[in-house]
Order: structure tokens, then C-alpha cells, then sequence
């Protein structure tokens, strides 16, 4: 903290002057009222485990976190639930945000979706400002679903562009992963339209096309002959997507949702699929209605 900065992720960002480094939770939580937890998905339930012993009754937590729990197949807010009690205000953050964009001070939006109606709209005010707005919902899993699925897809976008495969076939992984994404979303009991919206469709978007995404250049780095574990090692951030494949597989599994895209995506990480064979795959697939 004596630089006050990250220097490995967000170098020449400084702190602001009242963010202090607390290495002790104890001391951490001691008098704060709501919580915010940015831990990757595998690490969501050990976190609020350690954390419980010292919230108070009138705590609130929210968290940032991406993904479905391996294995398990449950949401952060259904794990939330079984380590907070079912009748704490939560909220989860999520939508179209590069950490960078937002510490530089670039316009920037996202969702906020809460159990609570008053702390989500308490959370959306604290955080909002001249260069970021918050909006709300009550939509729990289909924020989470958009934030989980969308870095499966964008590993696919990231071999379908590193492979030379053009714009064409780049949009249309993505309005085809749109579908697969809404169809578990809606499956799993989320609204429609949030899939449309910032956590859904924007998140997406966002993850697909720009090289800030890990998940996109983890698919790069495939697509250029690395193994995932050398392009784990090149990146040197936990890449969400490798994790949420196999548990997005999982769900799409036992609820039997037709999810290609994120299929062949798994397979290319865990079953040693070539990308292009794939593509070769998806393409070669029965002709059906695109609204089926």
C-alpha cells in the first residue's frame, strides 16, 4: 500500500485518499454496515464464510462475483443464501465494467439487483456519479446468469477472431450466444428483458469484443497454439470463463438446455478439441428456425 496504487493491474491509478489496506477481516468489518465481496466465483462461499462471524444483525452484504459454483451449479446469491440466512438485505453488482475504464473515470453503467428494494436503491446512489450510473432490479438470476455465460462466450469469440474467421462469423457467435444465454437464463426463472439489458446483452457485447476481457484473450491465446494453461500463465489473472464452462455444461445438463456454443467451447478446454474443428462442428449442425 506504500505506492497506493495496484501496480500490477492498474498502475498509474492512484487510490483514493480514504481507501486504507485492512489485511485482517475482523478489523476490516468491525463497525461497517454493508459489505462489498470481489472474489472470483470458487472463492464467493469460503469468503462470506469467514466473513459471517463478524457482520452484525443489520449487515448488508453485495457482491461483484461472476459464475456459477462448480459442481454445485448454484447462483452467488442461492450460495449467499446458505452462508447469510435467507433474510439479509444482498444485492449482486454486475454489467458492462472494465476495471480500467472505470478507474480512469470513463462513462460507465451497470445493474444492480437486490433482494432488498431499499438497499439496492442505497447502493445505486452511493456508487453513482458524474461518469457512472447504477440502475436496479429485482431480476437476481438473470444478472447473475448474463454475468456467468458471457465469459464462455467470449473465450469462443476470442479463438473465432485469433483463428482470421472475420467479422461475420464474430457477430454471429454472439447473437447465437445471446440465445443460448437467455434460453438457461429463463430456464433457471429470469426475466427476458434482463437478458436484453446491461447485464445480459451489454455484458456480452462488451466481453466478446475487447481485448481488456480475459476471457477474450484467453480464446486468442488458444487460437495462437497455447494450451490453457500457458495462456493462464501469459494472462496471469483468473480467467472466470475457463471455471464457468464446465459448470454452465453442468446446469445446461441437468436442466437439458441446448447450449452449442458453450458446449464446444468446453470441449475445446477440457476434451482437447481443435477450434476449427469446433467450428466445424457447429456449422454442420441440422438447419432449424432461428427462433427455435
Amino acid at each position: 500500500m506504500t505506492d497506493r496504487e495496484n501496480v500490477r493491474y492498474l498502475p498509474g491509478i492512484k487510490f483514493p485518499p480514504n481507501l486504507v489496506a485492512c489485511p485482517d477481516l475482523g478489523d476490516c468489518l468491525d463497525g461497517v454496515r454493508d459489505l462489498l465481496v470481489v472474489v472470483p466465483s470458487h472463492g464467493l462461499r469460503d469468503t462470506l464464510t469467514k466473513a459471517l462471524p463478524f457482520l452484525g444483525p443489520d449487515s448488508r452484504v453485495c457482491w461483484a462475483t461472476k459464475g456459477f459454483e462448480l459442481h454445485s451449479g448454484k447462483l452467488p446469491h442461492q450460495v449467499a443464501a446458505e452462508v447469510l440466512g435467507e433474510e439479509r438485505p444482498v444485492a449482486v453488482l454486475s454489467g458492462p465494467t472494465f476495471a480500467k475504464e472505470v478507474a480512469e473515470g470513463l462513462p460507465t453503467a451497470m445493474t444492480i439487483a437486490s433482494n432488498n428494494e431499499e438497499f439496492g436503491q442505497a447502493l445505486a446512489t452511493a456508487i453513482s456519479g458524474k461518469n457512472f450510473r447504477a440502475y436496479t432490479s429485482d431480476d437476481f438470476i438473470g444478472v447473475e446468469v448474463g454475468g456467468a455465460i458471457k465469459n464462455v462466450l467470449a473465450i469462443g469469440a476470442g479463438m473465432s477472431d485469433g483463428l482470421g474467421f472475420g467479422a461475420n462469423a464474430r457477430i454471429a457467435l454472439i447473437t447465437r450466444g445471446l440465445v443460448e444465454l437467455t434460453r438457461l437464463g429463463v430456464a433457471l426463472g429470469a426475466k427476458h428483458e434482463t437478458m436484453m439489458g446491461l447485464a445480459g446483452m451489454g455484458d456480452l457485447v462488451l466481453t466478446c469484443t475487447d481485448n481488456l476481457s480475459r476471457n477474450r484473450r484467453m480464446g486468442l491465446a488458444l487460437a495462437s497454439g497455447m494450451t490453457v494453461a500457458e495462456a493462464q500463465k501469459e494472462i496471469q489473472q483468473v480467467v472466470e470463463g475457463v471455471l464457468a464452462a464446465e459448470a454452465v455444461k453442468e446446469v445446461a445438463e441437468k436442466l437439458d438446455i441446448e447450449m452449442p456454443i458453450c458446449h464446444q467451447v468446453y470441449r475445446i478446454l477440457y476434451e482437447g478439441v481443435s477450434p476449427r474443428e469446433a467450428v466445424g462442428e457447429l456449422m454442420g449442425r441440422e438447419l432449424k428456425s432461428e427462433h427455435e
